[in-house]
């Protein structure tokens, strides 16, 4: 089903890079927007954009690191508009740190951010997605949610924690209509490199080349979106970097000798 004016959408993320372009695109399609991130300013700049391009933008700021609280932020989303029909679960952090100079502090922090705080979301939005009839998960894994990568070991396995919990939520709803739409992105002209944290818990600060030379966030972003109103279950977004998904299935041998050899930089 194509989005229409009626939709409502909860963007996760949505100050930079894909959650951004997602409600900037969502916005020419004239939805109502919930825009979440840590900084409200940056939020408000996004918003008053969305707005001049014709679509509703309401700002709720939060911090997934500190979500103690899902409950109340849900509760919160839905005093908007009453309901939502789409949360698109896109805010995490990366990684820049190979496994024995990694913190299990820094794992825990990892973990919190990309799986638990989604997971609390999407569970207490669930309940309001029953009793309105359905609603759609957005969730924003990685091409490192279908396998292991250098100096990725914890944004790997929390990115895998999605595939599992979700796949899992949408086969014990699918009579409640609620539906998940698991999205694998590849190398994507963003800031998650510069975001990303190393093993001690520092910002790693650099842009990966392989970022830089990556598919336009505006591009993905409208992948995602044909891919929502094609039902897709999964989809893989990106260039050649996503022959890695079939190499890993069908080629597990091929897949693991270009891995261990590729520099986790480029």
């Amino acid at each position: 089903m194509a989005v229409n004016s009626t939709k409502v959408i909860w963007i996760t993320g949505a100050s930079s890079g894909i959650g951004k372009a997602l409600a900037e695109e969502y916005a020419l399609k004239k939805c109502c927007l919930i825009l979440s991130a840590r900084k409200r300013e940056t939020l408000e700049e996004v918003a008053e954009y969305c707005r001049k391009l014709g679509s509703e933008a309401f700002v709720l700021p939060f911090d997934l690191y500190l979500l103690k609280n899902a409950d109340e932020i849900v509760s919160r989303a839905l005093d908007f508009k009453g309901h939502i029909d789409i949360l698109v679960n896109n805010g995490g952090i990366s990684q820049r740190s190979k496994v024995m100079d990694t913190s299990l502090e820094v794992s825990a922090r990892i973990m919190d951010i990309n799986f638990f705080a989604q997971i609390a979301l999407g569970r207490n939005l669930l309940k309001s997605f029953i009793q309105n009839g359905g609603g759609r998960f957005v969730v924003i894994s990685s091409l490192s949610g279908k396998f292991g990568f250098p100096m990725r070991s914890t944004y790997a396995a929390s990115k895998h924690a999605l595939h599992g919990y979700f796949e899992t939520l949408a086969l014990e709803n699918y009579e409640h209509n609620v539906k998940v739409t698991m999205v694998c992105p590849g190398r994507i002209k963003t800031d998650i490199s510069l975001n990303a944290i190393t093993g001690d818990g520092a910002s790693f600060g650099k842009m990966d080349e392989g970022m830089e030379k990556g598919m336009p966030a505006k591009v993905c972003a409208k992948k995602i979106i044909r891919a929502v109103e094609k039902d897709r279950r999964e989809v893989y977004i990106g260039r050649k970097e996503v022959l890695m998904v079939y190499f890993k299935k069908f080629l597990p041998s091929l897949f693991f000798n270009i891995a261990r050899k590729v520099d986790p930089s480029k």
